[in-house]
């Protein structure tokens, strides 16, 4: 069974190019349903049934397990199985059958247009290293709808100031092309003039943003910076994503083509950005309940 985790975390991570997030949650998922099959009395992976699996479900659900972790784990199952049948090691896709719960989407929650302004330039008009940072930051962040990961990732020869298009490595190593506007090309042009050779050392690479010591910008520190200057500007609690959710909510009100954005927000399926239609809807429903005489 050890042999059978340890060479499918292999292809997850290898050959398939899943994160290392994706691939610790599989990997996770499917030591905890090989160790419920071996309790039930299988002693290799061919032995595996579906029976198997929706045991080993049905107790993750007696235990209280949320119904998104449910279906996570679910398709964790399907994915092992799969590949497990493909590799030899049991006799048939077991898992194929294998039905997810469905799990409850909640719609994301976005600032209105003027709060992402107001967050945006809440670093105000300090020249100094760490505010050029930050305003470098949000207006990244909020202009292009790209993942904190992607932006930290992002070196200085990734911008195209010429086209203002930054190229972006996504989920699977899938590279993407996303354009900015003018605010975002002004405050990367006061950074990289004016703040990161201020910061710049040894450890600084080609990195575009950088931390205070000097190193590549971490996801934990940028969540820091606009959670920090979301309080300091009165805002509802705000992250990174929740940035990527107003951009794209904005773009969206403001007539953008649904697989357009689909594209900037570097989605495999158009359905996971269908939820930000959800959005715009449940706005326009509050409009007209707020202005409609006979709402």
């Amino acid at each position: 069974m050890r042999d059978a985790v340890d060479d499918f975390a292999r292809q997850l991570s290898h050959v398939d190019n899943r994160s290392n997030h994706t691939v610790r949650a599989y990997v996770g998922d499917v030591v905890s349903l090989l160790d419920h099959a071996v309790r039930m009395g299988c002693g290799i992976p061919a032995e595996l049934d579906l029976a198997v699996l929706r045991s080993w479900l049905a107790k993750q659900r007696t235990l209280g397990a949320a119904r998104t972790t449910l279906a996570r784990r679910a398709a964790s199952a399907r994915t092992f199985s799969t590949w497990a049948h493909r590799d030899g090691r049991i006799p048939a896709d077991v898992g194929a059958p294998l039905a997810s719960p469905k799990a409850h989407r909640e719609l994301p929650s976005v600032l209105r247009a003027d709060q992402a302004n107001a967050l945006v330039l809440a670093p105000g008009e300090d020249t100094a290293a760490l505010p050029l940072r930050d305003r470098a930051l949000l207006e990244l962040l909020y202009g292009t709808g790209v993942r904190v990961s992607e932006l930290c990732g992002l070196d200085t020869g990734d911008v195209d100031h010429s086209r203002r298009v930054v190229r972006v490595l996504g989920k699977g190593d899938r590279e993407r092309s996303v354009p900015y506007g003018v605010p975002a090309q002004r405050a990367i042009d006061d950074w990289l003039r004016l703040g990161r050779p201020a910061l710049a050392g040894p450890d600084s690479g080609d990195a575009l943003l950088l931390g205070q010591r000097g190193g590549r910008l971490q996801p934990t520190v940028a969540r820091r910076v606009v959670g920090g200057y979301a309080r300091a500007a009165g805002l509802p609690r705000t992250t990174p994503h929740g940035l990527r959710h107003s951009a794209a909510t904005h773009l969206l009100e403001g007539g953008a083509d649904l697989r357009a954005v689909q594209e900037l927000l570097g989605h495999a399926s158009l359905s996971s950005t269908q939820i930000y239609t959800h959005v715009s809807a449940e706005r326009l429903r509050a409009a007209y309940r707020q202005a409609h005489p006979r709402a």
